[in-house]
């Protein structure tokens, strides 16, 4: 198995796209999040205003930032010009959330990688905006649950 990310003398090494077709390409990445009936509890019509805002839609606006920022914190990451992006975040039950990103983009790389950062940054903003009422909140799972363009189309679940 060779990794594109070597090169022949096995160093580290962006991968060239210029060969590659421009193509509509979408990622949607899933976290869950237990955050206890402590917190879920003080939760109003889905929302939470704490001292520092509305809990979901800051970290919306957080995930957003985290996929535009993708290329600053992965190495290996193009710098893409992202089309659009829709994060949800839903009361699953009494303990947890789910936090849902799409990612959307008319390039020649995908963006498996902007998906999977804008949902960690969402949960971690809502950590960080919960933490004075509890810290036992846990981030599950983040998972690629959906990859459309390029070579393939993935879809897991």
């Amino acid at each position: 198995m060779s990794f594109s990310h070597l090169n022949q003398r096995n160093n580290p090494k962006m991968v060239n796209v210029s060969d590659k077709k421009i193509t509509k390409r979408t990622a949607i990445a899933k976290a869950t999040m237990f955050l206890g009936e402590e917190i879920i509890s003080h939760f109003t019509n889905d929302e939470l205003i704490t001292k520092k805002g509305p809990v979901f839609q800051t970290a919306i606006i957080a995930g957003i930032q985290g996929v535009k920022k993708t290329s600053e914190l992965i190495p290996m990451c193009h710098p893409l010009l992202i089309n659009g992006v829709a994060i949800d975040i839903n009361i699953t039950d009494s303990e947890h959330i789910e936090v849902l990103c799409k990612v959307t983009i008319e390039g020649k790389t995908g963006v498996e990688m902007e998906a999977l950062t804008g949902a960690n940054i969402a949960c971690l903003t809502i950590y960080d905006m919960c933490k004075s009422i509890s810290q036992k909140m846990v981030i599950k799972e983040v998972k690629l649950i959906e990859k459309t363009g390029g070579k393939s189309d993935i879809k897991n679940e």
